[in-house]
C-alpha cells in the first residue's frame, strides 16, 4: 500500500506563483510514475502532468510552458511548480502514483488550488 500525501495548495493572485509536493510512503518510489490531477467544480478530473520513473514528463496543453512537475527519488517526492497562475487554474489538485509494470495505481487526498484577486 502507498500513500500520498499532498501539500502547498494555497490562495494566490493572477499571475502568481506555488509549489506543490507530494510526498509517498509505504513503498519503494523509484518504479512508479508520478502525476498531477486536477478537479474544478462541476469538472471531471483532469490530468495536468505526469513524469516516468525514468524521468519523462508530459503536460496537459493549458499548462505548458507554466507547469513544471519534477521528481526526487531520494525524498520520495514529485512536485509541481506552477507559475503564471490563472483563475481557471483553480481546482483540487490529485497526487497520483502508478505502478509502471503492476499498473497498481495511488491517489493522494487532493489540495486545494485558488487562483484570484
Amino acid at each position: 500500500q502507498v500513500q500520498l500525501v499532498e501539500s502547498g495548495g494555497g490562495l494566490v493572485q493572477p499571475g502568481g506563483s506555488l509549489r506543490l509536493s507530494c510526498v509517498t510512503s509505504g513503498s519503494s518510489f523509484s518504479p512508479y510514475n508520478m502525476g498531477w490531477y486536477r478537479q474544478a467544480p462541476g469538472r471531471q478530473r483532469e490530468l495536468v502532468a505526469t513524469v516516468t520513473s525514468g524521468d519523462g514528463r508530459v503536460y496537459a496543453e493549458s499548462v505548458k510552458g507554466r507547469f513544471t512537475i519534477s521528481r526526487d527519488n531520494t525524498k520520495n517526492t514529485v512536485y509541481l511548480q506552477m507559475n503564471s497562475l490563472k483563475p481557471e487554474d483553480t481546482a483540487v489538485y490529485y497526487c497520483n502514483a502508478r505502478h509502471r509494470i503492476l499498473g497498481t495505481t495511488y491517489w493522494g487526498q487532493g489540495t486545494q488550488v485558488t487562483v484570484s484577486s
